[in-house]
């Protein structure tokens, strides 16, 4: 392959996925769900077929990517048609967090544990998974947040009400998926004593029947059962 071809074939592919990714639209580019995922990956690469593989024609290369952006945009349009084509191409959010209660099976069903669940909760500016009624795992991997009535943004000066007391600066989880994180405990300088002391109280006989459990900044324990069941 010559230079002046490889320049005209880059120039060609360059053109092409250009304005085919304009008419396919933003929501390719901002919601990166599991078929856009597919979608980019695969005009990418016979975009990049077209401009460096001398193998393939430069018509071939274009009715290629012409045929497989037609594709995408006729299925794009039956996602927005029809709800179940829509739920059968890019799934739909599954609620991780319900009435303050976290869904490990839910969960497990979208792959997130529990440390990747935090992350994401401190990304959205919530540092206690308790202070949460709601959260939903978005089909483009991202976590949207209601939190609890009473955690809603609101200045203390509007509320007229001191600075809460705090022991701790922030909280920190001590039970994950039925097992004690001892780590964790000997930073908040406490014991298994204090926390087998503090399961007792709230009626929790073995340490096997908790998902998750963290101190919160009060030196409260907030405890979520494996159990999934909401009346």
């Amino acid at each position: 392959m010559s230079i002046a071809e490889l320049l005209l074939r880059l120039f060609i592919a360059f053109v092409t996925l250009l304005v085919l990714t304009r008419i396919m639209g933003r929501k390719e580019i901002s919601q990166m769900t599991f078929f856009n995922f597919v979608s980019a990956i695969s005009i990418g690469t016979l975009g990049a077929s077209l401009a460096i593989d001398s193998s393939l024609s430069v018509r071939n290369g274009l009715i290629a990517i012409i045929g497989w952006s037609a594709f995408t945009i006729f299925l794009g349009f039956l996602d927005i048609k029809s709800k179940k084509i829509r739920y059968a191409i890019v799934g739909e959010p599954v609620i991780v967090i319900r009435k303050g209660q976290i869904m490990d099976d839910a969960l497990r069903k979208a792959r997130l544990d529990i440390d990747s669940l935090n992350s994401l909760l401190r990304k959205k500016n919530v540092f206690a998974a308790s202070d949460v009624d709601y959260a939903w795992f978005e089909t483009d991997g991202s976590l949207s947040v209601m939190k609890k009535e009473s955690k809603q943004s609101g200045t203390k000066s509007d509320l007229n009400i001191q600075k809460s007391y705090r022991i701790f600066p922030t909280s920190m989880p001590v039970i994950s998926d039925g097992k004690i994180n001892r780590e964790n405990l000997n930073k908040l300088k406490l014991d298994e004593k204090w926390l087998y002391q503090q399961l007792e109280t709230a009626g929790v006989k073995t340490v096997a029947e908790i998902f998750y459990a963290e101190v919160q900044h009060d030196g409260s324990l907030y405890i979520d059962n494996k159990n999934d069941y909401i009346k």
